[in-house]
């Protein structure tokens, strides 16, 4: 095991890839925080090398991307970033090791590359599993249908309920009570 990881755990490096349209990235903020950089200070030395990012190894995010983010996150909006952050494919973090030059950002882009690979094995298990599953189903009739049917809902991942927050009023022989969720 690397000396970053014992710094670094990886459930956070893993926590931090983000599907925005269509791609794995991590935001430069968060690339910033785990080098121990200023996001400014990364942000200019990207910008001084702009000509190693191209399109599909950065972006910009919106400004209605990162409002859905900043509300998904509770991210503060009087603190941070006030401009939309950078969002790095797998590419373009491997290219910031170029640009950073630290002994840190060398070690913290290893165990991000190791979490992209870890992913991408995720990923492909489940399609590997789902492929199987398909084969087994037509191999066998109807009757072990509901079998197939419980093995698929298990391969799902659960749907977070949604909990109501705020203050209800809840009426009981038409006296107003307050009842707080």
């Amino acid at each position: 095991m690397s000396a970053i990881a014992n710094v670094i755990p990886l459930e956070r490096i893993d926590r931090s890839i983000l599907l925005i349209r269509g791609h794995k990235v991590m935001l430069s903020t968060e690339l910033a925080n785990l080098y121990h950089v200023e996001p400014r200070a990364l942000i200019q030395a990207i910008k001084r090398n702009l000509n190693r990012f191209p399109d599909d190894f950065m972006f910009q995010l919106s400004a209605e991307e990162w409002e859905n983010l900043k509300s998904q996150f509770v991210i503060s909006s009087w603190g941070g970033v006030r401009i939309p952050p950078y969002a790095f494919t797998e590419q373009g973090v491997a290219m910031l090791s170029s640009v950073l030059n630290s002994d840190r950002s060398v070690q913290v882009n290893i165990e991000i590359m190791r979490a992209f690979v870890r992913l991408r094995q995720m990923l492909s298990s489940n399609v590997e599993l789902a492929r199987k599953l398909e084969t087994l189903e037509k191999k066998y009739d109807a009757q072990f249908k509901v079998v197939f049917d419980a093995i698929r809902q298990l391969m799902s991942p659960p749907a977070k309920p949604k909990r109501e927050i705020g203050f209800h009023v809840k009426y009981d022989d038409d006296k107003p009570k307050a009842k707080k969720r």
